[in-house]
């Protein structure tokens, strides 16, 4: 009995530790901030990587060399956003980097200029080859007052294309943390991307690395923009 009790204890506890792990990766953007009563949630597309130029790769000159570009080719198992359809969506974004030693190094993934993101962001996410190497990824935004943050997006060490997610935390107080919305100076887009950085496997960053992304997309509340009146002023002057 004692050993039946033990096996059935392990199993729940195995099964808390996959779920947590299953939440992690898939962050639920309904849960994430305001009540359900007063969002309405979309996603959007924030960049397809289908314009050549409008992505840079830098590195610092001591670590490595490192080129961007784009690549005709799409993820097998990406489903396009409803009503998009039509729009074109063939390419990916390619970065090689050449290390010249191992150590702490990491590079940058920038847009030529923030990409805006109307209404509250929840999450965003991204289709990412890792080529099965252990460096870590992180999203670059900033917020309504222009404040840069970093969002961890995980490791890039698996294989084949994956969709990465992470979620945007809310403001606890409205006065500290990544704010997205004020109701006293004036109306822009809450969020903006940036880019992205990885910070390498000290081991592993060694010889050429090469990595893929496609298909940035947010999931964000549009409650406040679409529940504005048409005679309502707009508070951008």
């Amino acid at each position: 009995m004692k050993k039946l009790l033990t096996s059935v204890l392990t199993l729940a506890a195995t099964a808390g530790f996959v779920f947590a792990q299953e939440s992690v990766a898939s962050p639920d953007p309904t849960v994430i901030g305001n009540d359900s009563a007063r969002q309405a949630l979309k996603e959007v597309s924030v960049d397809r990587f289908e314009l050549e130029g409008s992505w840079t790769a830098s590195i610092s000159p001591d670590n490595g060399v490192i080129g961007v570009r784009l690549f005709e080719g799409s993820p097998a198992a990406k489903e396009p956003i409803q009503g998009d359809e039509d729009i074109p969506d063939t390419k990916v974004l390619g970065v090689k980097v050449e290390f010249f030693h191992r150590g702490l190094n990491s590079f940058f993934i920038r847009s030529t200029r923030p990409i805006p993101i109307e209404g509250v962001t929840k999450t965003i996410s991204l289709w990412a080859t890792g080529r099965n190497i252990d460096h870590t990824l992180y999203v670059l935004v900033q917020d309504y007052y222009g404040n840069n943050f970093e969002l961890y997006v995980g490791t890039l060490g698996f294989s084949g294309w994956k969709k990465m997610q992470v979620a945007v935390p809310p403001t606890p107080d409205g006065e500290h943390g990544i704010i997205q919305q004020s109701a006293t100076d004036g109306e822009r887009p809450g969020l903006r991307i940036v880019g992205f950085r990885v910070d390498c496997n000290p081991v592993l960053a060694r010889g050429t690395y090469y990595l893929y992304l496609d298909d940035l997309r947010a999931v964000t509340d549009l409650y406040d923009v679409e529940n504005r009146d048409e005679d309502d002023m707009r508070d951008d002057w």
